[in-house]
């Protein structure tokens, strides 16, 4: 690993994407826009927001760092960006550290408006170290979804297919994470299924973060286990990066 390859590769990156005001906008604004319209829709609902908003605010992070990520990721496959990268000293891991250095830096900044409009304007009865243990979740949520956009990319020709597989990835989790129904509601096999899927545990961590209003042994297992599968994801991207682009 070269630092100095690294990072200048993230500030490619990072140079790219605010040349792009509208993947701007929709990075950090998108997911505390749907937020606030979900905060509407249960105004007239005393305390339906304060149970289904944290846990709203588990998952938008990842399907929106997700879509930006394996689309931005694709685009430079397509141009030959990556195949030129890799003729030069950098290895793999230089390169996708360096992008998830430039999308994790945005997913923290992404988590951190997210859910400080959680806390204010949308009213969200969390105590500050509850606040601490929320922002926390979204930010590695978000740095997730980049890593999963990174390796779904591998897997698509175009951007149309790229966001066509995030169906694939998030439909899943997002009917068995504890969303809609509490996971324990859940028959056994079903259950066992979402013991396997990531998002289950930030819906969880988001969960515990209101209830005790700080950071707790679970909500550590849980963010260890969702950087876990973030590394995974990075792992597998880089073992199919020379398939796809060398």
């Amino acid at each position: 690993m070269n630092p100095r390859i690294t990072f200048a590769t993230g500030a490619r990156v990072l140079t790219q994407l605010r040349r792009d005001h509208r993947t701007v906008v929709m990075l950090l604004v998108l997911p505390s826009v749907i937020l606030g319209l979900m905060c509407w829709i249960y105004s007239d609902i005393p305390g339906r927001f304060d149970q289904i908003g944290p846990r709203m605010l588990g998952l938008m992070p990842f399907v929106v760092m997700f879509i930006v990520t394996s689309v931005a990721t694709l685009r430079e496959r397509r141009t030959g960006t990556l195949e030129r990268l890799l003729t030069t000293p950098m290895n793999k891991l230089d390169l996708l550290l360096g992008y998830g250095f430039a999308f994790g830096l945005v997913a923290i900044v992404q988590a951190g408006i997210a859910t400080g409009l959680t806390m204010t304007w949308y009213g969200v009865d969390a105590e500050t170290r509850g606040g601490w243990a929320m922002f926390l979740t979204a930010s590695t949520v978000a740095v997730f979804g980049a890593a999963a956009g990174l390796f779904a990319s591998a897997f698509a020709r175009t951007e149309f297919q790229a966001v066509q597989l995030m169906p694939a990835f998030v439909l899943p989790q997002f009917l068995l994470c504890g969303l809609l129904v509490p996971r324990e509601q859940l028959n056994s096999t079903l259950n066992a299924i979402s013991d396997f899927l990531p998002l289950s545990y930030a819906v969880d961590a988001m969960a515990e973060s209101v209830e005790r209003g700080g950071l707790t042994g679970q909500i550590g297992r849980d963010l260890a286990i969702i950087g876990g599968s973030a590394f995974l994801a990075l792992a597998a991207g880089a073992a199919t990066l020379s398939r796809q682009s060398a």
